[in-house]
């Protein structure tokens, strides 16, 4: 603690509560963190969404539905992602090794139809790179069945739930102080449920709820266990019905999903759900006919009606909400960005401390 330390108060220990927790102890402030689950590995239903997604960090990908803003904190993101995970306490996998489009030749329309929005976007060293078959098997031998392929450079990807557990270890390892199984009831500058402090970060995602009108977005996950299969890099096919991604992460695990259904159910997975992803999965990746299915997932993702993230900071309060499906693309980003608004400097002496 310095001369300059504060007490801090977060409401909500998902991706950006430990990510907050994290960099304002790093910094030297008091943080106190409160969460209705029972621990910091606890993911029973309704659980924090960043403990379902892929971690596919997409900032070409997402400009599909998103604006220029969403890709310039996307790629702060990435830099920020390759800064700060190595100075955390436990290890996570994250690549850097861009990502591919894919498109069977019956879906050729739609695929050249979205190439020319991510295009009219972006610039020309950063647009989506061609592959003729031999570029796309060099890069993924692996990838049987589209004749269509291209490189998005750059895009990379995070092990979600390695980072949710090092986030909230190294937030520990600096002094955060944790209230879990207490549910936040009421939010105002300086107060989380009439207890006081310096400032408050109000990040419950669905929780804010009255406060903002947030809704939540459905989002599925099968964890698939495919021995020996070799995938390098994240894939997302356009699909007729969905924009299925498929992830690579460490012990042959493959995870299969799809963007976005607009409902708040949370129950198991479908069996259209499933039969759609596991198709158009083996229709990229045939080695997946052998895989086993080991897990499957499902959450909802804080969304507001633009579909595009906010801050909001006044004295003694800042709430972050609408990250939709760009959680784990935009959330160093954005706290950077109401670190900077809420508190300047802790940013600066968070790297000091972490380093």
């Amino acid at each position: 603690m310095t001369a300059a330390s504060q007490h801090i108060g977060i409401a909500g220990a998902g991706l950006l509560g430990r990510l907050l927790a994290w960099r304002l102890a790093a910094a030297g402030h008091r943080v106190t963190v409160f969460d209705p689950a029972a621990q910091a590995a606890d993911r029973s239903p309704p659980h924090a969404a960043g403990w379902t997604a892929a971690g596919m960090l997409s900032p070409i990908a997402e400009l599909e539905s998103a604006d220029l803003r969403t890709a310039e904190r996307g790629w702060r993101s990435l830099d920020l992602w390759a800064q700060w995970l190595p100075q955390l306490p436990q290890p996570v996998d994250f690549r850097r090794e861009g990502s591919l489009l894919l498109a069977h030749r019956s879906d050729a329309g739609s695929a050249q139809r979205l190439l020319a929005v991510l295009q009219g976007k972006l610039a020309a060293g950063l647009a989506p790179q061609p592959l003729d078959a031999a570029a796309l098997r060099a890069l993924e031998p692996a990838v049987h069945g589209p004749s269509l392929g291209w490189l998005l450079p750059g895009e990379g990807q995070v092990h979600s739930v390695q980072a949710m557990q090092a986030l909230a270890a190294g937030a520990t390892l600096h002094g955060a102080q944790w209230r879990w199984g207490t549910a936040v009831q009421r939010v105002a500058p300086g107060r989380l449920d009439g207890e006081r402090f310096h400032h408050v970060f109000e990040v419950r995602g669905l929780g804010a709820r009255p406060d903002l009108p947030v809704r939540g977005v459905r989002g599925e996950l099968l964890w698939l266990h495919a021995r020996g299969l070799v995938l390098h890099r994240p894939l997302r096919l356009l699909h007729p019905r969905w924009r299925v991604y498929l992830v690579p992460r460490p012990d042959d695990i493959v995870l299969v999903g799809a963007t976005e259904i607009e409902s708040e159910d949370r129950s198991p997975i479908s069996v259209r759900s499933t039969l759609g992803l596991l198709s158009a999965a083996h229709s990229v990746l045939p080695e997946l006919a052998e895989a086993r299915i080991v897990h499957t997932d499902t959450n909802l993702r804080p969304a507001l009606p633009d579909n595009l993230p906010r801050i909001d900071t006044v004295p003694g309060l800042t709430r972050i909400n609408g990250l939709f499906r760009h959680g784990w693309l935009l959330a160093p980003a954005l706290v950077e960005e109401a670190l900077a608004a809420a508190l300047p400097g802790a940013a600066g002496r968070a790297a000091k401390e972490a380093a």
